[in-house]
């Protein structure tokens, strides 16, 4: 039962009181487990272009960007970069002194390899009165570590990764941030600007934006473009309540109600206020310094002219539609491009009546579009390819996580485990309609995904809710169209010591 408090919480953040009993309702049900087709691979939902295609692909992008195109690069940038400092963390408060683990040793063996090196040794040497060469000397390596991770030092356990120190260059250490600057200004600039969307969260949004004042006129001066950047926060009304274990409200020791952020899925709502033609989506940590760009840039432009293609074919279609004026073959064409070449396919389709038919193909063609880059699967955490059933009976392409498959079933857990690409988060969006209107993205989320996990608070434990993540549910309804990109494009940093790795160094 609500209070007049819970009710008045509710207002302050945006959220009816419909949707508070909805979430509570999702711990009672679950979300139910999607139903499979296939993992997809090569030939089976996965581009894999040739060379010449690739060129072609390139020239369409260019082309496209030329016509006065807006084009956005968006990146998820919230969150602190505590989850990249686990192991050290767990170092400081260990109870022997020295490095003892395989990831202590290579990261002590290493330390003088991070681009942080001298931001940290400066700390060291201001608050210890000892550069690291000497506290490591004296076996104080706990101190360095702290240096590295606390307030008085560096702060790395609580910035966020965009704003650490991660690769080095002759006129000094680059940020994430500053990285997917420089990749805005060589694939997403159109007529001399480039625009860069960064989502920060709260606490950290002054600190982004005078980072960001003080690099981005370097870069615009190195690239001969304008930069237009701008940030916004995850919706306080994307927050979802947690729960107890019986299903009802978890409650502050204050007696108010918890919430806590719905996760990357929120960020539809970010995404869908973007005033764009075409937006890239890439996640903040998945950067590598300019020697090894061009793979990156060009398996961009290849993605991004797919998109641009399939869009103008779709587009196309849609005008023809209107007209009323189109004959049985034409017909057939658009269903083969339906189910060829946006991998959709409906196994009834034969029954429905020409009406019917058309009205149908119109509802396929008149969506978002992305096309998402996928690479072979290396054993890397996270999501995969997949051909999938949606709510109304077709099936398409579908970024999946492991969370939204019954493990219970060996046919679909065999499909994850063998599945021979991984989604590494490199997506191209597509967001007006063929009339030039944005489509309201939150209509395309399927709002039967999402996920719930166990978590705890001041020792308590409670049950957490998910919305549907930005690359899955949340984009379940729009055409998807896969391309595999090469393993060099993906290179994400998770622990800080795969900043050693030799992609980032």
């Amino acid at each position: 039962m609500l209070t007049e408090q819970d009710l008045k919480q509710i207002k302050q953040k945006g959220i009816s009181e419909e949707k508070l009993n909805n979430q509570l309702e999702q711990f009672k049900t679950g979300f139910p487990f999607l139903r499979l087709e296939a993992a997809a691979a090569i030939g089976k939902g996965i581009m894999a272009p040739t060379a010449e295609e690739r060129q072609q692909y390139v020239n369409a992008w260019n082309q496209y960007k030329a016509e006065g195109r807006r084009v956005v690069k968006f990146v998820p940038a919230s969150g602190a970069a505590s989850r990249m400092f686990k192991d050290m963390f767990a170092f400081v408060d260990a109870s022997y002194d020295v490095p003892t683990t395989d990831f202590e040793k290579h990261y002590f063996d290493n330390i003088q390899k991070f681009a942080f090196y001298d931001a940290l040794n400066a700390a060291c040497q201001k608050n210890l009165g000892k550069d690291i060469p000497t506290l490591l000397a004296e076996g104080q390596y706990k101190a360095v570590a702290a240096q590295m991770l606390k307030a008085e030092g560096l702060n790395y356990g609580q910035l966020p990764k965009g704003l650490l120190l991660f690769h080095n260059y002759p006129e000094g250490p680059r940020t994430p941030m500053e990285e997917h600057l420089v990749e805005g200004a060589l694939y997403a600039a159109s007529n001399g600007e480039a625009h860069v969307h960064f989502t920060v969260s709260h606490e950290h949004m002054e600190l982004f934006k005078q980072k960001v004042a003080e690099k981005a006129d370097l870069y615009a001066r190195k690239y001969g473009i304008k930069y237009d950047i701008t940030f916004s926060e995850q919706k306080p009304s994307t927050d979802t309540v947690a729960a107890n274990a019986d299903n009802t409200p978890f409650r502050n020791d204050d007696g108010t109600l918890l919430f806590r952020p719905g996760g990357h899925g929120a960020l539809i709502e970010n995404l869908n206020e973007i005033e764009a033609d075409v937006i890239f989506v890439k996640n903040i940590d998945n950067v590598v310094p300019d020697r090894l760009k061009d793979d990156t840039v060009e398996w961009k432009q290849v993605i991004a002219g797919v998109l641009v293609t399939l869009q103008q074919k779709a587009f196309e279609y849609l005008r023809l539609i209107d007209t009323g004026k189109y004959s049985h073959e034409q017909i057939e064409e658009m269903i083969r491009f339906v189910q060829q070449d946006l991998c959709c396919r409906k196994h009834d389709i034969k029954d429905l009546e020409d009406a019917e038919l058309v009205i149908y193909l119109r509802k396929k063609l008149n969506r978002p579009m992305r096309v998402c880059g996928v690479v072979k699967n290396v054993g890397e955490p996270g999501g995969g390819p997949f051909l999938t059933y949606n709510q109304d009976g077709t099936v398409s392409l579908q970024i999946l996580e492991s969370s939204q498959i019954d493990k219970s079933n060996k046919e679909y857990m065999d499909m994850f485990t063998k599945g021979t690409h991984f989604n590494p988060v490199d997506l191209v969006c597509a967001v007006k309609d063929y009339k030039g209107q944005p489509f309201n993205l939150p209509e395309y989320v399927d709002k039967t995904t999402g996920f719930i996990s166990s978590k705890s608070k001041s020792g308590k434990e409670l049950k957490a809710l998910e919305l549907p993540g930005l690359w899955n549910g949340a984009m379940s309804d729009w055409s998807t169209v896969f391309v595999e990109v090469p393993l060099s494009t993906f290179n994400p940093v998770k622990t800080v010591n795969d900043l050693l790795r030799e992609q980032h160094q």
